[in-house]
């Protein structure tokens, strides 16, 4: 640019009039504010050269030079123009460029080159919502949860939802004021801070929640007895299976401070919460209602709620406790229940409304509408089924590890790993090792491939080393290339239960003791799975085997029973599928031998369960063993080819899934 000299190669040649880098209304041809420079994003750059009063003499310039003008020297070379050259050379520029037959001097060959493959059309997720999953990425929260009552006073939004809890609670008359009679204790409380976000990942609302400190409760003094039912992961994904299947209204509705609707029975004081300045000095909060923190506020919680169900004529499951059923003539419905969150399925709009008008008028609700996000897990709802994931949940994951950035792994764990012997380093901070874990092990809720990973990961919570901590990552990047798996629940299913169980002989190195995994499908979609190790040493494969059908077999039950709770009779017997010989002849002939005699008695279970007709044995491949993913670290291609099977698929917008294209 200084000495004005132009250097230039044949080699060289710019597409600018070729898709992609096609631009149109490149450069403007209008001189009216010459100094004009446009930066913004969405409009081309183009810079205009002002002319001295000199050069305007010679004529005035109305044309820009075009950036796409070959250029050529004296000696007979070719150049593309710079952007800007100065003002004295351009119009020398222009005259060498209108050379006619340039092109000849170039002594080019006459074969036919062929086009570039990068020039060739492409997808591009730039003016599409969601992007691949491969580039899936989660950006950090706008509003931060305080650590402390000092921090959240600083922040007017914090402060109104402090506000707005001890209104709640002053409305609910959960405590009066009194002084401390002598030999009581007073528990300690403090402010926990929550932000709720919806299904889309952006926030809710702000949430403050006075706890008391329970942990210095002492039993028998001012607590009893503690347990309250929850729901199980399985009881959700067979109760949404059924709902697909036969087209219910699915519902939900949360309880505002369900806790303190729960009657507290002992005599519990409590101090005053931080800010809450009262008209009295030297008084404490003698508790009416149950309290977060408390050890019995679960349960004096759900003793409210079950009574009121009942009341209004639902029936409580003896097979998951937390699902209570209601039937009249023709119509019914069903609500299942994990803490305050419900859901609420039913076949007839007008008695389902009905029932949340009921529960409005009982305690403080909000009704969520339709479905969508419970418990961490997104919910989308078609024609062809339900898919359930936890796309959000796991880009979490992937941004608190720090590996947005990550290539994405295709397969969750190393298939020769060696974990169990590793002798590296301890960690010096386990418990960022052991959250992390935590973590895979809510998501394998909805993600069967995780299954056997996250179980391997469990055994060294106590003592994880830096191998482990890899190992975790290595999964955390296979999270990357998949954020939102999850799985489908087909809605046109038969409602027949099928079982597919396997085991991995003797395959702990420390222990020796064998691995169980299973699969129970719905019609065609999963909803149970396990992966765990066997409580003994089993001498051979076959024990093994027939170990895992033993365990498959009380699974298939507890299914059936509860699939009677929703309305649905199961009479026909159902498959179970192995892939060892040995343990079918050994569940279908009760033979007494020398290789079997020691097998336990609970083990023959399965004989029972055949002789009963309540299941049927069959034998498939190893290849084809559906149940093998969560026996043993597989390779990427049987990997994938399992988890097709399974039904796992990958979510994304517009409702296109990875593996098979389910929306219309």
């Amino acid at each position: 640019m200084e000495t004005g000299d132009i250097f230039v190669s044949r080699d060289v040649k710019f597409h600018e009039n070729e898709f992609p880098f096609l631009v149109t209304n490149l450069v403007q041809t209008d001189l009216d504010v010459p100094h004009e420079v446009h930066t913004s994003r969405d409009e081309p750059v183009t810079t205009q050269v002002a002319l001295d009063d000199d050069d305007a003499l010679q004529g005035d310039l109305h044309d820009t030079v075009d950036m796409n003008d070959d250029i050529y020297t004296s000696h007979g070379q070719h150049e593309t123009a710079p952007s800007i050259s100065p003002p004295h050379d351009t119009t020398s520029a222009l005259t060498e460029a209108s050379t006619p037959n340039a092109g000849g001097l170039l002594g080019r060959g006459q074969r036919v080159k062929r086009a570039s493959v990068l020039l060739r059309d492409f997808i591009t997720h730039v003016r599409t919502q969601t992007p691949s999953p491969s580039f899936s990425a989660s950006s950090g929260p706008s509003v931060l949860e305080p650590r402390s009552f000092k921090e959240a006073m600083t922040d007017e939004g914090w402060r109104q939802a402090m506000q707005r809890e001890i209104r709640a609670l002053e409305d609910n008359q959960t405590w009066v004021l009194e002084r401390l009679p002598p030999g009581k204790k007073a528990l300690g409380c403090k402010w926990v801070y929550k932000i709720k976000y919806l299904p889309d990942g952006t926030v809710e609302r702000l949430k403050a929640r006075l706890v008391v400190f329970g942990n210095h409760q002492e039993e028998g003094i001012d607590y009893t007895e503690t347990f309250a039912p929850v729901v199980k992961m399985v009881t959700v994904q067979t109760f949404l299976a059924v709902a697909a299947a036969k087209n219910w209204e699915l519902h939900q509705m949360d309880v505002h401070n369900a806790f303190l609707h729960g009657d507290l029975d002992e005599e519990v004081y409590m101090k005053l919460p931080p800010g809450f300045s009262p008209s009295q000095r030297g008084v404490v909060c003698r508790l009416k209602k149950s309290l977060y923190g408390l050890r019995q506020a679960p349960r004096c919680w759900f003793a409210k709620l079950a009574a009121s169900l009942q009341h209004y004529g639902f029936t409580q499951s003896y097979s998951d406790y937390s699902l209570f059923t209601y039937q009249s003539e023709n119509k019914c419905l069903h609500v299942l229940v994990y803490v305050d969150d419900l859901i609420i399925a039913g076949n007839d709009s007008t008695v389902l409304h009905k029932f949340k008008h009921y529960l409005s008028t009982c305690f403080h609700m909000k009704d969520l509408g339709t479905l969508k996000y419970f418990l961490g897990i997104e919910v989308a709802r078609h024609p062809n089924g339900i898919f359930l994931c936890q796309r959000k949940y796991a880009l979490d994951i992937i941004t608190e590890t720090g590996l947005l950035g990550a290539k994405p792994a295709g397969f969750p764990i190393e298939q020769n790993h060696t974990l169990a012997q590793a002798d590296g380093p301890l960690l010096t901070e386990p418990e960022a090792y052991r959250r992390l874990v935590g973590k895979l092990i809510y998501l394998s809720f909805t993600r069967p491939d995780l299954a056997y990973a996250v179980h391997i990961l469990s055994q060294f919570m106590h003592a994880p080393r830096q191998q482990h901590w890899d190992a975790a990552l290595r999964v955390v990047r296979y999270l990357k290339g998949t954020p939102g798996q999850g799985i489908l629940l087909s809605s046109s299913c038969n409602l027949l239960l099928t079982g597919w169980c396997d085991s991995d002989w003797a395959s702990c190195p420390l222990t020796r003791r064998s691995l169980t995994g299973w699969v129970v499908f719905l019609g065609g979609s999963p909803v149970s799975w396990k992966t765990k190790k066997q409580h003994t040493v089993s001498r051979s494969s076959a024990e093994a085997e027939y170990r895992s059908m033993a365990a498959l077999t009380a699974e298939l039950k507890w299914l059936k029973s509860l699939l009677l709770s929703l309305g649905v009779k199961h009479s026909q017997a159902m498959p179970m599928f192995c892939d060892s010989k040995s343990a079918l002849y050994i569940a279908q002939n009760p033979v007494f031998h020398k290789r079997t005699k020691h097998i336990e008695v609970d083990c023959h279970y399965v004989r029972d369960a055949l002789r009963e007709g309540l299941i049927t044995t069959h034998h498939v491949s190893t290849t084809d063993q559906l149940a093998d993913i969560f026996t043993k670290a597989l390779g990427k291609r049987q990997f994938l080819f399992l988890l097709h099977k399974l039904g796992i698929y990958e979510g994304g917008g517009g409702g296109c899934w990875k593996h098979r294209q389910f929306w219309a």
